[in-house]
């Protein structure tokens, strides 16, 4: 179980697929490289090593990712959180730095980290979210209950119309499908085992998004918030989405990569 070689991508997996088999963290491994595995554990890792050179992403093999410094259950009926998602939760508090009651919406929640995260920063606000998939919504309220979260409501559907009639909300947060149909990395590394319908999204890859912004007016409070993920390219056509739907105060945020990446915009602005 040696550990004393630099770490490269296939290195640090193969780690994580250790310590996931031992049910150790990594600084077991560094701390015992002399240990040997019995001829049972080293026949389970050869078959999970297996697995991730069949491409199988390694949230999927130990059924787990970590996303806002949370533990959350995936599976492939959920998309595998990213990074990059966080800044989503980091504007959502941002904006609401100083509301002590806030009514916050996650269309599309999946594995339901984006609500978790916000729920486990405000328990005190109200969280929403929804989804298509009973079984992304199954995960997402072990997760919720796992995390000892008590105020986030679940509710399935397709995007706005999974919801109660009347509701509205302070801020409506998305991570929806936005890669076109025809996207050849949906046929490479991770992507090619996770939900279709999580990832794609018509000829453009803005048919989900098309849609969420053009009912968003009816479910945001006055100077409610929409803020969405979307492709790098996107940036532009999403803004000007925002703004044919009547929001304000349109902007695009890049990533750490400087790539645009999240979109918003303000309702009912003017008549605050």
């Amino acid at each position: 179980m040696q550990s004393n070689i630099p770490d490269s991508t296939p290195t640090l997996e193969a780690k994580l697929l250790l310590s996931h088999l031992l049910q150790k963290d990594q600084s077991y491994l560094y701390a015992w490289p002399e240990k040997q595995l019995k001829a049972a554990q080293w026949s389970i890792y050869q078959q999970l090593i297996q697995r991730r050179i069949s491409n199988e992403p390694i949230a999927y093999i130990t059924g787990q990712r970590e996303f806002w410094s949370l533990t959350f259950r995936v599976t492939p009926a959920t998309l595998i959180p990213r990074p990059e998602t966080e800044q989503l939760v980091e504007l959502s508090l941002h904006y609401l730095h100083n509301k002590t009651e806030c009514h916050i919406l996650d269309l599309g929640t999946g594995s339901g980290a984006i609500a978790a995260a916000i729920a486990s920063e405000r328990p005190h606000w109200c969280i929403t979210a929804t989804d298509d998939s009973d079984q992304a919504l199954v995960i997402a309220k072990e997760n919720f209950q796992n995390l000892k979260l008590n105020n986030i409501t679940r509710y399935l559907g397709n995007w706005y119309d999974a919801l109660p009639a009347g509701s509205q909300f302070d801020i409506i947060i998305s991570n929806p499908p936005y890669i076109t149909h025809s996207d050849p990395h949906l046929q490479q590394g991770d992507l090619t085992c996770e939900p279709l319908s999580a990832l794609a999204s018509g000829l453009d890859g803005l048919d989900d998004i098309r849609q969420i912004i053009k009912q968003a007016p009816q479910h945001l409070k006055q100077q409610g918030r929409l803020i969405l993920e979307h492709g790098y390219e996107q940036g532009r056509a999403v803004r000007r989405l925002l703004a044919e739907a009547g929001l304000q105060q349109v902007k695009t945020h890049q990533d750490l990569s400087g790539l645009d990446r999240i979109s918003e915009g303000i309702w009912n602005l003017d008549e605050a």
